[in-house]
């Protein structure tokens, strides 16, 4: 059986996305269905490639349960949009990046944004970027991806 491919994507790979790959992770390793899915995580930009998740990002994730180890990297069109089946973009500047990487419609389609999987009492169309801000931040983050990683799941069930 073929796995299912999902790539999270914010700017930097060192908050949201890296986040979101370790939240999904322990969704499906919890639902025991860790064999059936390939979970990875990039950034539009280089900026941070190389590098660990943001200190914080991975302090909050850990009182949670979840160890963020993957390392950043930089979102490449020419091998991502043929490997991975979704990628999941955070906010809608980074939508509209990988919407403007796209080189046809079948890349677009596998375009969709966290927000799309979110509950329906959820108000929130972005995963705001905490970087800049304090340790609420980071705990919405978290929150928001708990929730939109769960329906997540399910809608791929």
């Amino acid at each position: 059986m073929d796995k299912t491919k999902v790539l999270f994507v914010c700017m930097g790979n060192i908050c949201r996305s890296p986040s979101a790959e370790a939240v999904f992770n322990g969704i499906v390793r919890n639902s025991g269905l860790k064999h059936n899915f390939e979970i990875d995580s990039a950034g539009t930009t280089g900026y941070h490639a190389g590098q660990n998740a943001d200190r914080r990002m991975q302090s909050h994730a850990i009182k949670r349960g979840y160890n963020l180890t993957s390392i950043s990297r930089q979102f490449n069109p020419d091998t991502d949009f043929d490997h991975f089946d979704y990628i999941i973009a955070m906010d809608d500047e980074n939508f509209s990046d990988l919407k403007s990487m796209a080189r046809n419609e079948n890349d677009i389609k596998k375009l969709s944004k966290m927000t799309d999987y979110y509950s329906d009492d959820c108000n929130y169309t972005e995963v705001p970027d905490p970087y800049y801000g304090g340790s609420e931040g980071f705990e919405l983050v978290l929150d928001l991806l708990e929730d939109s990683c769960a329906g997540l799941l399910e809608k791929l069930q």
